[in-house]
């Protein structure tokens, strides 16, 4: 990365940073987040990167909002990111962040940030998924926080009041963190079938193992191969809103999107509605399961 400097503001004004499904009838005591499904990227951003937005867009977890809504029209209270994860992903911590991209970063410590901002993929992207380099210089860090502040905290701070609005009504919530893997890596996870769905739930730390299990099951019984924890356990949602002791409860689901999607295109395929209503139906029947839980 050259010693050029990068320095832009964003009119956030502009921007719709998140849709919210069903948030007034609430039946199950269960909220659905979507962080990773927004392809929008502020226009000012765009002008001070090197690649396209189609090539910015291949980490995104296309259409995965409109795979579980039917669930969400059922009774479950959703929050889906609009906003692009390469602009800044909210499901990582702040702290996952790298002080080398920045002009004027305030510590000197450069080994900050943990392994995600090493290889280039922390709250702010570096790398493109094909590991190119976003940025042709050195980024301003107050226009970072400017991102942190109108993007970032908005999406955490509607997730809590929905997690806050739920517990209220039946004392504890489950929180499914959705999203979606690349096909290449389901592929080559396992010797055999290949991965359609991958449950993380840290290890079994961040849930009963009942709930798990009821969710996993369904999505057997339809024919899908299901995997544990590998190769996602849980991002830094599941860990981060994961409180057993005061009834909070998160699980992490990821989709193979080659079921539902031309990954070189972006555009869905012909299974897309079968899908959709096969995860709703499994997601419902943990939501009914839930009804009868007791924490």
């Amino acid at each position: 990365m050259s010693d050029k400097i990068i320095d832009f503001s964003v009119d956030y004004s502009k921007l719709k940073i998140f849709d919210e499904f069903n948030t007034k009838d609430i039946k199950f005591p269960m909220v659905l987040s979507v962080p990773h499904k927004g392809s929008v990227f502020p226009e000012e951003f765009l002008a001070h990167t090197k690649y396209s937005p189609e090539e910015l867009r291949c980490n995104e977890d296309s259409f995965v909002d409109e795979l579980v809504v039917p669930a969400s029209n059922a009774g479950i209270p959703m929050v889906a990111m609009n906003i692009s994860r390469v602009f800044v992903d909210v499901n990582r911590d702040k702290i996952e962040l790298d002080p080398t991209m920045f002009y004027n970063h305030p510590q000197a410590d450069t080994n900050a940030g943990g392994r995600r901002c090493r290889v280039g993929l922390g709250v702010i992207h570096r790398i493109t998924a094909k590991n190119h380099n976003i940025y042709d210089g050195l980024l301003n860090y107050d226009e970072v926080q400017e991102r942190f502040k109108n993007v970032y905290d908005v999406y955490h701070k509607k997730l809590q009041q929905l997690i806050d609005k739920v517990i209220k009504k039946f004392g504890f919530c489950m929180v499914l963190d959705c999203h979606s893997m690349p096909s290449e890596i389901c592929s080559l996870m396992q010797d055999t079938n290949k991965i359609d769905f991958c449950l993380g739930t840290l290890f079994e730390q961040s849930c009963p193992p009942d709930m798990h299990a009821i969710f996993k099951d369904a999505l057997v019984k339809k024919g899908y191969n299901v995997a544990d924890n590998c190769p996602y356990s849980g991002a830094f949602i599941t860990f981060n809103y994961c409180q057993p002791r005061k009834g909070i409860y998160t699980m992490q689901m990821e989709i193979n999107r080659g079921l539902y999607m031309n990954e070189r295109v972006y555009k869905k395929n012909d299974a897309f509605s079968k899908l959709s209503e096969d995860i709703s139906q499994a997601i419902l029947g943990l939501g009914n399961f839930l009804l009868d839980f007791k924490k």
